[in-house]
C-alpha cells in the first residue's frame, strides 16, 4: 500500500461523521521520499475529509517518510515509537495528533 492509496481508500473510507466531530481539528500531512506527497484532512467539514495537497493555517502538521507512514499504517511501527525516535515529526497541536488513531481503528 503506497501513502497515496493510506489516504484516499484506507482514512476517506474510515472517516465517518462522529469520528470527524468527535476530533474536529485540521491535519497536514507531509510525507517524505519517493512514494511522498502533502494531504490534508479536515474534520472541520460535513463531508470529503481527504484531500491531496495542502490547506492554509493547519492545527497540526504531520512529518513522515513514505516507508515509515506506511508502516504505521500496517501496524509494523508503533506512530509513539516513531514520534520518540524522530522518524515522525509533529508541529501545531500536539492533543490533536493523539486524536490520530481513532481515524486508523
Amino acid at each position: 500500500m503506497t501513502p497515496k492509496e493510506i489516504f484516499e481508500q484506507k482514512l476517506t473510507a474510515s472517516i465517518d461523521k462522529e469520528k470527524a466531530e468527535k476530533i474536529g481539528g485540521t491535519f497536514q500531512f507531509k510525507i517524505t521520499g519517493d512514494d511522498g506527497g502533502d494531504w490534508n484532512i479536515d474534520l472541520t467539514k460535513d463531508a470529503d475529509w481527504v484531500q491531496a495537497g495542502t490547506m492554509d493555517d493547519p492545527k497540526c502538521t504531520v512529518t513522515v517518510s513514505d516507508a515509515d507512514w506506511v508502516a504505521i499504517i500496517d501496524g509494523s511501527l508503533n506512530a509513539q515509537m516513531a514520534f520518540m525516535s524522530g522518524k515522525l515529526k509533529v508541529a501545531g497541536d500536539m492533543s490533536l495528533a493523539l486524536k490520530l488513531q481513532t481515524l486508523l481503528s
